[in-house]
């Protein structure tokens, strides 16, 4: 089967989930959908999206609360269930690992945080290393902002390990490294966009870049690194955590 085949069979199982957040959808249901074996199906939508269909799911149904949580007058229970959830304490708990905040805080925070506090894991700097990079923005895609986090997996999830917020695209440089095998993920939206909440808005306005595997070791000089931003798409996974409110920022832009 070739590439092309195998990405839109795993959109189509995308777009299943989107329709069946709230139904009880399982990894042979899925399979079904592609129309693959099980075990062919979990592997290839691994390599496609960079992660498991099951996290999959899960994102897209927390995006779904976000989403709900700042545009509905929903109870949190009621969220909860909307989104596949029987238990609002499991629901609620998974939430706040995953994006940062608790539901009710996030609610109230119109769908940002005020610090973005980083892993503990990567508290260890006894072997740390420095990143040095570049941002680029292709030809037509409007600048912004810049959030930019080390993870341990491809997917903007959970407290990233070390993370900086760039006024644009450009040089970057994130220190204190320990010793690991990160990914770097960046998030962008234009100016003027900047009440949009992280997992909101589509390939129009939101910009995103990935690179890795980057394994750092102690003593080891990491070589820069270039991310080139392109428009969000249906086989990226959501970005879940909480982004800092930047419109006093973006107001204090305006004002000079």
């Amino acid at each position: 089967m070739t590439s092309t085949a195998i990405e839109r069979a795993v959109r189509n199982v995308i777009q299943d989930m989107h329709t069946n957040l709230g139904q009880d959808l399982t990894i042979d249901d899925m399979a079904r959908t592609a129309m693959f074996s099980k075990f062919h199906f979990t592997r290839a939508f691994r390599d496609v999206t960079g992660t498991s269909p099951g996290r999959f799911l899960s994102a897209l149904r927390l995006q779904e609360a976000k989403r709900l949580l700042v545009d509905t007058g929903f109870s949190v229970a009621d969220i909860s269930s909307q989104v596949g959830y029987s238990s609002v304490g499991t629901f609620s708990s998974r939430f706040k690992a995953c994006v940062g905040v608790s539901p009710s805080m996030f609610r109230e925070l119109g769908g940002f945080t005020p610090a973005i506090e980083t892993d503990p894991a990567g508290d260890d700097i006894s072997s740390s290393n420095t990143l040095r990079g570049r941002i680029a923005l292709p030809e037509g895609r409007a600048p912004g902002n810049c959030f930019l986090g080390l993870f341990p997996a491809p997917v903007p999830q959970g407290q990233p390990v070390r993370c900086a917020v760039l006024d644009g695209p450009g040089s970057f440089e994130l220190r204190d490294i320990p010793s690991g095998t990160w990914y770097v993920l960046v998030h962008s939206v234009p100016y003027g966009y900047e009440h949009l909440a992280s997992g909101t808005g589509d390939e129009d306005v939101v910009s995103v870049g990935r690179y890795g595997p980057v394994t750092a070791h102690a003593d080891t000089l990491l070589l820069p690194v270039e991310i080139t931003l392109r428009p969000v798409e249906s086989l990226d996974p959501p970005v879940l955590m909480a982004l800092l409110d930047l419109r006093t920022n973006a107001r204090e832009r305006h004002a000079a």
